[in-house]
């Protein structure tokens, strides 16, 4: 009986309480979870056979555990005489992405060696990660342009992209994420034009790297100066205190007679990336003035 009582006692107490803490103000409802964040961020190179052969591929995977954000590459020995085809992250619309696949062609006839490097931007696991793929038509059109965009919820971590049925004789001049300074991207466009006229039909492959959101994601961007140089370079650099997951470029003013031939995230398999440089070459000889646009997708580490 005496246990009983003090049941009803304390539940009224109890009753009093809460009265009391909502008549106070108090919010009693369960905070949201916050956004994660990227742990354990790193940069990881792998490097193809240097020789003059006309087509190389390499692979960068990712340390065992981790997966992979971003995306890039850069081509050596070559100066407007090479261009990627194919940057290509593995992983589906159900599978977390752990490596990206460069493939670069000979846009020209080219005595020397060289060679080309992949740079996989890895991670230790995000929630929700995945890759997207947007493929456009496939015909024979001078140029041809697809986007890939992120599952409702989802946001931009990085890019891919890849030309189907051409083998040098197309090249991306648009590898561009959207969002913005304060907006986190959740799409990456990619447009390409022939570098030289093809009669064959040809498609451009989009791919998003996406993951749940993301503390902190933004897209921040830098503009090189627009001069008739045959060469450029510029490098997008993220705020204080974020870390680069992704990146993307831009050229302005040439259509298909610039190449990209350094697309390269910084940092290294101990240090996280900050920054992503992009550099160019006018694969002709071009009279007019052109720009290069470098874009760095950061979040909170």
């Amino acid at each position: 009986m005496r246990a009983q009582n003090k049941s009803r006692q304390y539940g009224a107490r109890a009753s009093v309480l809460v009265l009391g803490l909502v008549a106070a103000g108090a919010v009693l409802a369960p905070a949201s979870p916050a956004s994660a964040a990227v742990p354990g961020l790193v940069r990881v190179a792998a490097t193809s056979v240097n020789n003059s052969a006309d087509y190389h591929s390499v692979t960068a995977t990712c340390p065992v555990g981790k997966v992979l954000t971003g995306t890039g590459y850069e081509l050596n020995g070559v100066t407007g005489e090479g261009v990627v085809d194919d940057l290509r992250p593995n992983g589906g619309v159900a599978t977390a992405p752990t490596a990206v696949t460069v493939g670069a062609y000979e846009t020209e006839a080219f005595a020397g060696n060289w060679s080309v490097t992949a740079y996989a931007i890895c991670a230790n696991p995000l929630a929700g990660l995945v890759r997207v793929a947007t493929t456009s038509v496939s015909n024979s059109t001078d140029f041809r342009s697809v986007t890939a965009t992120c599952p409702v919820g989802k946001v931009l971590t990085g890019t891919g992209y890849e030309l189907n049925g051409v083998t040098g004789e197309g090249v991306v001049d648009d590898f561009r994420p959207n969002g913005g300074v304060a907006t986190a991207p959740t799409a990456v466009t990619v447009g390409a034009y022939e570098s030289d006229a093809t009669a064959l039909n040809w498609s451009a492959t989009a791919y998003a790297i996406c993951a749940n959101p993301l503390a902190g994601l933004v897209r921040t961007s830098a503009v090189g100066a627009s001069t008739s140089l045959d060469f450029r370079s510029v490098t997008a650099t993220c705020p204080v205190g974020k870390v680069l997951t992704g990146a993307g470029y831009e050229l302005n003013g040439v259509t298909g007679e610039g190449i990209v031939d350094d697309f390269r995230p910084n940092g290294g398999p101990a240090t996280a990336p900050t920054s992503a440089a992009s550099g160019a070459y006018e694969e002709d000889a071009f009279a007019g003035n052109w720009s290069d646009t470098a874009y760095a997708i950061c979040a909170t580490p």
